[in-house]
């Protein structure tokens, strides 16, 4: 008997050896193009949870930060992104790490044991500081992360900016559900992705818990803390609507915001159900030069409430549409590179001239685009021109105005070119097919091709890269006078 345990204990320790031996460090990068370091390779991230506790005076962020994930490939380490901070303890599979090690915006993480292909495992980071204190941050003020403004706190991060709060897999490829437990200080009030589960009365502090069941973008996560009133609705199709605005202005802000159940059963017409359990909005209580469509919770500054708002065509209503529907388009379907970013901001484009033909007519949304037509073709001549054909920004220039303006034109020519019944078919089978999940320039080029009957790979090469932007005969535009 002696023997034969010995036998099988030298069997199982070759195994292990052998597992060791072709187990390898996850890739440092998802493989985006454009962002060779942004993501990393070798796991699946299935599930976050946030469990935080935020010093608003002094703007501290602590607590640990756990995720769920599926190894797919045999794992001698992994890698999180994550910027800054001071990292106390870190564990896999509740033990401590053998290992970890920061270069930059990279956190590779050595398990005490290689992780097998295929095997579920957590990690959990441990961590304090100040958001963004010590780091070269980058990019626009919507890229940055968490920013406390004094009286509350807003998250944006596209497209590189999650790694700058918390640590995770950040790449819209490897989408993940959340859980928060997010403790503040009274009276502030938090707000997050998903729905509010519970609130925490801890005396001087609350703790909320909120979960998102369906899988989200690490830039699309979000908190949003400050002295909020929560108004909520339900649309007729049962989609519930919570809505936190500043309190001295929740009865303006409700006003700006009373047509968003009339969008979403608008919308659900065009591109299919409403894809989130809940919608609504958070606005921050200062003003911001942009807007950001946060899954189920999109971020808006003070200023939206002014209806002379100039961000959108239409006013505050443009730019309400516009976010709302990349809850479809850039949330529920995400991208796959970011080079492919006109899938996101050309169809919200496009969706705001939609609302403005369902509330005006089809003359208004002529009239809409011989303006944009007009406007993009003067720019792209036009010394130092910074409106670029919107299936190739430049990485350092990703949301120029050819993304939004010439992706809005190149959808609206796609419909005149395959007729309203097809053009509309293949927005809704796009959105179904891609659900809750990701897709590129050629799996919509696939899907209009497919619904239409029509070869279009010239139509798109010229819309979508082509430096002259191409005529669209059925209005007259851009073609030489006789």
């Amino acid at each position: 008997m002696r023997k034969i345990i010995g036998v099988i204990l030298s069997i199982v320790l070759t195994i292990n050896v052998a597992h060791a031996q072709i187990a390898r460090p996850g890739a440092e990068g998802i493989g985006d193009p454009y962002f060779p370091t942004l993501g990393n390779g070798g796991y699946d991230a299935q599930h976050y949870t946030l469990d935080l506790s935020v010093d608003m005076e002094n703007n501290i962020l602590s607590g640990t930060v756990t995720m769920q994930a599926q190894a797919t490939q045999d794992l001698a380490s992994f890698n999180l992104d994550f910027a800054g901070f001071t990292i106390s303890d870190v564990t896999v599979n509740d033990a401590p790490a053998r290992d970890y090690e920061r270069d930059g915006g990279e956190l590779t993480i050595v398990p005490a044991s290689p992780i097998a292909s295929g095997s579920s495992f957590t990690s959990a980071v441990t961590y304090s500081g100040v958001p963004g204190e010590g780091v070269d941050i980058q990019g626009d003020i919507f890229s940055r992360g968490w920013t406390n403004y004094g009286d509350g706190v807003f998250v944006a991060a596209e497209p590189t900016g999650a790694s700058l709060w918390y640590p995770v897999n950040d790449h819209p490829l490897d989408k993940a559900t959340y859980s928060f437990r997010i403790t503040v200080p009274r009276p502030f009030v938090v707000a997050a992705n998903g729905i509010q589960q519970d609130k925490i009365d801890n005396g001087a502090a609350i703790t909320y818990v909120w979960e998102a069941s369906q899988p989200i973008a690490s830039y699309l996560v979000a908190v949003n803390i400050g002295n909020f009133a929560v108004q909520s609705e339900q649309t007729p199709s049962g989609v519930l609507i919570r809505n936190y605005f500043p309190a001295d202005i929740a009865q303006q802000a409700a006003q700006t915001f009373s047509q968003t159940d009339e969008m979403i059963e608008y919308f659900s017409t065009l591109f299919g159900p409403f894809p989130f359990d809940v919608y609504g909005v958070a606005v921050a209580d200062t003003n911001l030069p942009f807007a950001l469509e946060i899954q189920t919770l999109t971020l808006f500054g003070r200023e939206t409430i002014d209806p002379d708002s100039w961000r959108s065509v239409g006013g505050p209503q443009g730019v309400i549409a516009h976010e709302l529907a990349h809850q479809w388009f850039g949330d529920s379907v995400s991208l796959e590179r970011w080079q492919d970013i006109w899938l996101n901001e050309g169809f919200a484009t496009y969706a705001t001239l939609l609302w403005t033909e369902h509330t005006s007519g089809r003359a208004a949304l002529n009239n809409v685009v011989r303006g944009i037509y007009d406007y993009v073709s003067s720019q792209q001549n036009a010394p130092l021109a910074e409106i670029t054909p919107p299936g190739s920004p430049p990485a350092d220039n990703l949301f120029n105005d050819g993304v939004y303006e010439r992706g809005a034109l190149t959808l609206h020519a796609l419909r005149l070119r395959v007729g309203d019944e097809a053009f509309f078919t293949i927005l809704r089978t796009y959105a179904e097919r891609f659900r809750y999940g990701n897709a590129s320039t050629d799996d919509f080029i696939a899907v209009a091709e497919e619904i239409s009957g029509k070869e279009l790979g010239d139509f798109f090469d010229s819309w979508l890269y082509d430096e002259q932007m191409p005529a669209i005969p059925e209005m007259g535009l851009g073609q030489q006078p006789l």
